[in-house]
C-alpha cells in the first residue's frame, strides 16, 4: 500500500491496523539533541484515546507509547525514531459479519475494488486508530515548534447545529468538557444534541478549528507547494474530513474585494501589521507572520446502530444494523489529530525554508561560531 509516508524533511511513515498486534510510526529527519521522553508523546495520545467519556467508543485501550529507537539518555540521536502502541482490546468477532457486506460511509467497497482483498476488522488501515501514529509524530513536531516559540491550539468549534460563540471563547474551557469546546454553554447544548442522537442510534458531525501563533513570515512556496495547500492536504488526509477552509474560507465567496482584503498599517512600534486576518495568516501561499487559522469539517460517524440499506459481496440488497463499539461523534478525539497534522506541516516548512535564501546559508556555514559546533 502506497501513501503511508508524509513530509519532505521531517518525514513520517505510519504503520499498523486497527486490530493488528500494534500500531505506530517511524519518524525520519528529527534533529539530534531534542529532549524527548515517552511522557511528552503520551500527553498527546491521551487526548485521542478511546473511553474518555460517554461520547466515545467503549473500546478500552491505554494507548501506551513505547520509544523503540532514536532516543538515548533522554535526547534524540538524529537517527529514525520508532514509536509503537500495542493494541490490547481487539474484538475482531464484532466485525465477522461485515466480511460479506459493505458498510455505508466506509471504505469497505473501495478496498475490495482496489486491492481485491481487505482487512474487515475495524476497517484495517482506514480505521481511526491509524491516527495514533500521526498524533505520536505530531507530539514530537510540536515539541520542536515549542522551542521555536510556535504554538498550536485546536478545539471543537461546532457539533451538529451547535456552534461556539467567539465572544465566549475560553481557552481553558477546552479541557474542562469532554467535547473540547472553548464555550461552556455551547458544550452543554452540543451534549444535549448528542444525547438525542444516541437515543436515536444515530451520530453527528462537526468542525475543528486550529490557530497557530508564532509562525514567522516566509514559510511555503508560491506555486504547487503553497503552505495553505500543504495544510489542506494534511488535514484532508484524516479519515472523515470532508471539508477544509482557511481564514474567511467559504465566506470569502460571499464578500467583495474591499471587505475581504486585509488592509496594512504600521503600529506604534513601527511594525507593519494587518488590520484584519481574512487570509488566515497565509497570502500567496506564504505565511505572513499573523496567526494561521483554519477549520476542518468532519462527517458524522458512519458506524451507527440504526437500520441502513446496503449490498453484500454477491450484489444482493440487504438491511444492516452495525454492531460493536463506536463513537457517536468523531470530532472531540480528532481535535488533537488536526493539531498534530498541522504541527507536522509547519515544522517541515520551517526546515525547508532554511535553504531558500543564500544569506541564511552563508550565515550558518560561514559564521565563525559555527566552526565550533561540530
Amino acid at each position: 500500500m502506497n501513501g503511508s509516508t508524509f513530509g519532505n524533511i521531517f518525514k513520517i511513515t505510519t504503520w499498523g491496523e486497527s486490530h493488528g498486534k500494534a500500531i505506530g510510526v517511524v519518524i525520519d529527519g528529527c534533529p539530534a539533541g531534542l529532549s524527548l521522553e515517552e511522557e511528552d508523546i503520551q500527553k498527546f495520545l491521551n487526548r485521542r484515546k478511546p473511553g474518555q467519556s460517554r461520547f466515545t467508543t467503549k473500546r478500552q485501550e491505554a494507548d501506551q507509547v513505547q520509544i523503540l529507537s532514536g532516543v538515548f539518555e533522554g535526547k534524540t540521536t538524529g537517527t529514525p525514531i520508532s514509536l509503537m502502541v500495542s493494541n490490547t482490546d481487539q474484538r475482531s468477532r464484532d466485525y465477522s459479519e461485515i466480511a460479506n457486506y459493505y458498510r455505508p460511509g466506509h471504505a469497505d467497497l473501495n478496498y475490495d475494488r482496489k486491492y481485491g482483498f481487505r482487512d474487515y476488522r475495524g476497517g484495517g488501515r482506514s480505521s481511526g486508530r491509524e491516527t495514533i501514529g500521526r498524533v505520536a509524530a505530531g507530539a514530537v513536531a510540536s515539541k520542536i515548534l515549542e522551542e521555536l516559540g510556535i504554538s498550536l491550539c485546536a478545539y471543537t468549534c461546532a457539533i451538529g447545529p451547535v456552534t461556539v460563540d467567539k465572544a465566549c471563547f475560553d481557552k481553558e474551557e477546552i479541557f474542562r468538557n469532554p467535547l473540547y469546546m472553548p464555550d461552556a454553554q455551547a458544550a452543554q447544548k452540543a451534549q444535549e444534541c448528542l444525547e438525542q442522537a444516541m437515543k436515536e442510534t444515530n451520530s453527528l458531525g462537526g468542525m475543528v478549528e486550529c490557530i497557530i501563533t508564532g509562525v514567522p513570515a516566509g514559510l511555503g512556496e508560491p506555486a504547487f507547494d503553497k503552505l495553505d495547500a500543504a495544510l489542506a492536504k494534511a488535514v484532508l488526509s484524516i479519515g472523515a474530513v470532508k471539508g477544509f477552509e482557511i481564514g474567511s474560507g467559504m465566506a470569502a465567496a460571499r464578500s467583495n474585494g474591499l471587505e475581504n482584503n486585509d488592509a496594512y498599517a504600521v503600529d506604534a512600534q513601527g511594525n507593519l501589521i494587518k488590520k484584519t486576518n481574512h487570509s488566515g495568516g497565509i497570502t500567496g501561499g506564504i505565511s505572513d507572520g499573523t496567526p494561521i487559522v483554519f477549520r476542518a469539517a468532519f462527517k458524522p460517524t458512519p458506524s451507527i446502530a440504526a437500520l441502513q440499506e446496503t449490498v453484500n459481496r454477491q450484489g444482493e440488497p440487504i438491511e444492516i444494523q452495525i454492531k460493536g463499539r463506536h463513537d457517536p461523534i468523531i470530532v472531540p478525539r480528532a481535535v488533537v489529530v488536526v493539531e498534530s497534522m498541522a504541527a507536522l506541516v509547519i515544522l517541515d516548512a520551517l526546515l525547508a525554508s532554511m535553504t531558500t535564501r543564500m544569506d541564511r546559508i552563508k550565515s550558518f556555514f560561514l559564521d565563525k561560531e559555527s566552526e565550533t559546533r561540530l
